[in-house]
């Protein structure tokens, strides 16, 4: 089944995303270093900072339609009884794990410090000036929107936030008769998705104008940064993985790192389309094969894609805090705490999608201190480097939930996870395994 998605893309080279960011990234460190005069253009700026706001554009009915849509489904777990809730306090169990361990490596190894990067002056007063005279109150009185519309048309978050969870928790009440609704709900998602995707066309010329923008105002020197986020953010998601996922795994009695080599395929999908949803199909049937029951499969790796974005988490923990090292802003306890609780909230809204965890990187951001949102051009710049390694992150984080979800629920054939996962088992059987089991 891998073989035949591996073996599917027929494009010209030159015709693939990947390479097209990548081959203008290397055009911007050229042209930044070789001509700083000309990268500090307006119009190269401009080059970034419109493929920032393109991406602002859609955050607010993406988060909408993807939360609505993800509590109201949360029916389909109340069919299976004790699974959907045991999957749900998993994810928000292990997403804090995640979020903790970024926090914690991004203040250890402050990678953005020294940067010294300036945003403009003038785009930032206002929002320095709203945060030093907004009160503790009046943050938790502003959740509150005055109007839906309102909060909508200004991408307004945590205002977009609750009401989409109110509404998704009203629209399960409903049941059936919120079926098409939801149906609706879920074609709008969909087609936001599809702006998403011909926005990120735009993505090498973003990723172009940003990073020639960096390295011609701050000098070659910023590369240095910029790798050493690079170098953290892998090195973070690796300790992840190995201790956190590591132990769950060990928990469950299986090694993290044969479960690893089990789906090494999915894992190059992933690695090449820079999306965990690419190989959701083919993690399921190996997941099944891997002694999983059938049930648990279908409910915590469809949900998990919403609730259990481990790479994200991290992410956005240590994106966070490079920025505001970078731009010399002073994050408080309450301010980092706050990044935890946020992010755990507009996590839900990446569902695999490339380019959705840069789009809850600007949705933190924008709530935890909106100084920091100008900063988001310097990560850009590198941040299809990291993509590959959120997606490689959250697809693993997801294929251990649902070994655990299935062993805590004794629905776990440990026989058939063992026997796949040291390849005693003949390939041509693992069919016969899952259709029989």
């Amino acid at each position: 089944m891998a073989a035949s998605v591996t073996g599917a893309p027929a494009k010209p080279w030159y015709k693939i995303l990947y390479l097209q960011v990548l081959i203008a990234i290397l055009l911007g460190v050229v042209v930044g270093w070789l001509w700083p005069s000309l990268a500090t253009n307006d119009w190269i700026k401009a080059l970034g900072d419109g493929f920032i706001k393109l991406i602002k554009m859609v955050i607010a009915p993406i988060i909408f339609c993807t939360v609505v849509s993800g509590i109201s489904h949360i029916q389909d777990a109340r069919k299976v009884g004790r699974v959907g809730v045991k999957a749900l306090v998993y994810f928000e169990v292990v997403s804090s794990f995640a979020l903790i361990i970024g926090l914690v490596m991004g203040n250890l190894i402050q990678a953005g410090h020294g940067l010294a990067a300036k945003p403009d002056a003038g785009a930032v007063a206002a929002y320095v000036k709203q945060a030093e005279t907004q009160k503790s109150v009046d943050f938790v009185l502003n959740i509150i929107p005055d109007s839906v519309v309102g909060a909508l048309a200004r991408g307004d978050i945590l205002q977009v936030l609750l009401f989409a969870i109110l509404f998704g928790f009203a629209l399960m009440a409903l049941g059936e008769r919120g079926s098409k609704l939801r149906d609706i709900i879920d074609d709008t998602s969909h087609a936001v998705f599809g702006v998403i995707a011909i926005v990120m066309k735009a993505a090498p010329f973003g990723a172009f104008g940003a990073m020639a923008y960096t390295i011609g105002k701050f000098g070659p020197a910023a590369l240095g940064n910029l790798v050493g986020l690079i170098a953290l953010f892998y090195a973070t998601a690796g300790l992840f993985v190995v201790v956190v996922l590591g132990l769950i795994a060990r928990a469950v009695g299986f090694n993290i790192f044969k479960f690893i080599v089990y789906i090494k395929d999915e894992l190059l999908i992933v690695l090449g389309t820079s999306s965990s949803e690419s190989a959701l199909p083919q993690l399921m049937e190996k997941l099944e094969r891997l002694g999983c029951s059938k049930s648990v499969v279908g409910l915590v790796v469809p949900t998990g894609y919403s609730f259990n974005l481990d790479g994200t988490n991290i992410y956005m923990t240590l994106a966070t805090l490079f920025i505001a090292q970078a731009l010399g802003v002073d994050l408080s306890f309450s301010q980092q705490v706050t990044i935890l609780v946020v992010a755990m909230l507009t996590s839900k809204g990446a569902s695999g999608v490339t380019g959705a965890g840069f789009i809850t990187l600007a949705a933190t951001l924008t709530v935890v201190n909106p100084a920091l949102v100008p900063g988001m051009a310097i990560v850009f710049s590198v941040d299809k480097f990291m993509s590959e390694v959120r997606a490689l992150t959250n697809i693993t984080g997801n294929g251990v939930a649902t070994v655990f979800v299935s062993w805590w629920e004794g629905e776990l054939d440990h026989d058939r996870l063992h026997a796949n996962l040291n390849q005693t088992i003949d390939p041509s059987d693992l069919q016969t395994a899952v259709t029989t089991g």
